[in-house]
């Protein structure tokens, strides 16, 4: 299972302002730690970066890597600054992974970086038509990539299908549907699809102590389906591993010695499994 350390976001206050004056020192704290917890790549999520992209992407790069020996994956929808990044970007460390490509045709030129550049990349099953409804939407465009991808010379064991994992607090049903997308995927070759989610976004919009737990169980389960990789908190994905044996025995049924730890589990899995309905006060019910 591959980490992914999330907490190099420009959405986080500290590490936006650290971006904007190109401050490495909070950046590269942020980075030793998610490789201290075991992450084994490090996002750099600069976000669209209109302006400055390529010099600002380059500077992460440089930045983390020369604290960090982890290959680094380039979270930008600016193309200009995914190459920027990828050409100062340091492989012996491993190979960059460009988040990401589509079924949207501005996405399609991606796939050109990620063969010039002997690069990973990340095929996220949405395209301009919107959202996927279901499990079987998301396949039906994950083929669609993967053909494009044989097209544009990017070699299906270098993708990792994304399924797109949305909130569950306003989207509770799609949290099944990414499961099944998960084990659809991996049906779709021969060596099996990678795979890879942003995990996070599963509690984006939930309360504060309860989003590790959603993150936690959710990703056991997809761990569970055949997940190969997550975008995610390192340290909350080692926690989940030190629980993943108390799951598996509430999962089938067992009695564990810590009943507040068995209802925590049992409810966010009826909460996930669309069992119950979601409310921010789910554990309290």
């Amino acid at each position: 299972m591959l980490i992914i350390g999330e907490k190099l976001s420009i959405i986080a206050k500290r590490v936006r302002e650290a971006m904007l004056k190109k401050d490495k020192a909070p950046i590269q704290e942020i980075a030793i730690r998610q490789w201290k917890e075991g992450a084994g790549m490090i996002d750099a999520n600069i976000g669209p970066a209109e302006d400055n992209g390529e010099a600002l992407m380059e500077w992460m790069v440089t930045t983390i890597q020369e604290v960090v020996p982890l290959p680094i994956c380039l979270d930008t929808t600016n193309a200009s600054a995914i190459e920027a990044g990828l050409k100062v970007h340091n492989n012996t460390w491993g190979r960059p992974l460009i988040n990401s490509t589509s079924n949207d045709p501005e996405r399609f030129p991606i796939l050109e970086l990620s063969a010039k550049y002997n690069a990973l990349i990340i095929g996220l099953t949405v395209g301009k038509g919107g959202l996927p409804a279901d499990a079987e939407e998301r396949a039906a465009i994950a083929s669609e990539i993967m053909a494009r991808a044989m097209e544009y010379g990017v070699p299906l064991e270098d993708i990792y299908l994304d399924p797109l994992v949305l909130q569950i607090a306003t989207s509770q049903d799609h949290a099944v549907k990414v499961i099944d997308a998960i084990k659809m995927f991996q049906e779709m070759n021969d060596p099996p699809m990678k795979t890879v989610v942003g995990l996070s976004n599963i509690s984006n919009g939930c309360p504060k102590h309860v989003r590790p737990i959603l993150n936690k169980y959710y990703f056991l389960m997809l761990m569970d389906a055949g997940l190969t990789a997550a975008i995610a908190d390192a340290h909350e994905m080692a926690e989940a591993l030190h629980e993943r044996q108390l799951v598996k025995d509430v999962m089938e049924g067992k009695s564990i010695s810590d009943e507040k730890k068995m209802m925590e589990i049992r409810k966010t899995l009826d909460i996930i499994m669309g069992r119950n309905l979601y409310a921010h006060s789910y554990l309290e019910m």
